[in-house]
């Protein structure tokens, strides 16, 4: 079976990223002891690092083949609250000569709060250890580029694809970036997110594409595969 290289700082990480990774047990310790500790220390001593690497390669990969067909060479893609970049190793692996810019928050909550947050203030990232995750899986620096959320210095550039999964319009509003993607898209420019109002979005997009329905999960979300700013 392939699997990511990880170690452990990178494993913490990925488990405050999507708490699915852990087991029932860590699980019920987090409701236990609350946020704080598990945030601190349970999510870096209680993992394997071993299991933590398979589950997310499973779950990168299943990632990878919903959004296969929105992927070909030679594309500039920007990806939002990407993680540690688990999708894009994919990609870049796959897919020839793409390019790949970031835009990430560079710290960690105290105590980190999942769901809805219309500032966008929760933050659960590093971008030492996203480049570092990168480079450990056998991907040049020179072939992608990181950017912090809370700089502002954004690229200025169009894309031919913009990726956010499970994190723009699922856990903080749209709007957020609505003004950035009228500079960094065109026409042919596809932007993939999930969202639990895909109806809303008929009146931001010419085109609105569901491509991934989540009914078993507390959001009930749809991916949509968008194109074509409307205003």
């Amino acid at each position: 079976m392939e699997a990511f290289k990880f170690s452990r700082d990178i494993a913490q990480l990925a488990i405050l990223q999507r708490i699915e990774l852990s087991g029932p047990v860590l699980k019920k310790i987090r409701k236990l002891f609350g946020r704080y500790l598990f945030t601190n220390f349970f999510s870096k001593y209680l993992i394997s690092v071993t299991i933590i690497s398979d589950k997310y390669y499973n779950l990168m990969n299943k990632e990878y083949l919903l959004i296969e067909k929105f992927l070909k060479p030679n594309q500039d893609i920007l990806c939002i609250g990407s993680g540690i970049g688990g999708l894009e190793i994919l990609i870049k692996k796959r897919i020839k000569n793409n390019k790949i810019s970031f835009i990430e928050k560079n710290y960690i909550s105290k105590k980190i709060k999942y769901g809805w947050d219309d500032k966008n203030n929760e933050g659960y990232n590093s971008l030492y250890l996203l480049e570092k995750f990168l480079i450990k899986n056998g991907i040049e620096k020179n072939s992608f580029d990181i950017y912090d959320f809370d700089e502002g210095n954004f690229p200025d550039k169009k894309f031919d694809l913009i990726l956010s999964i499970y994190s723009l319009d699922y856990h903080y509003n749209f709007e957020i970036y609505f003004d950035y993607f009228k500079q960094v898209s065109n026409d042919s420019t596809i932007i993939i997110f999930d969202t639990i109002r895909p109806e809303y979005f008929k009146n931001i997009f010419r085109e609105v594409n569901v491509i991934k329905e989540d009914n078993d999960t507390l959001h009930k979300s749809k991916r949509v595969a968008c194109r074509i700013l409307l205003r």
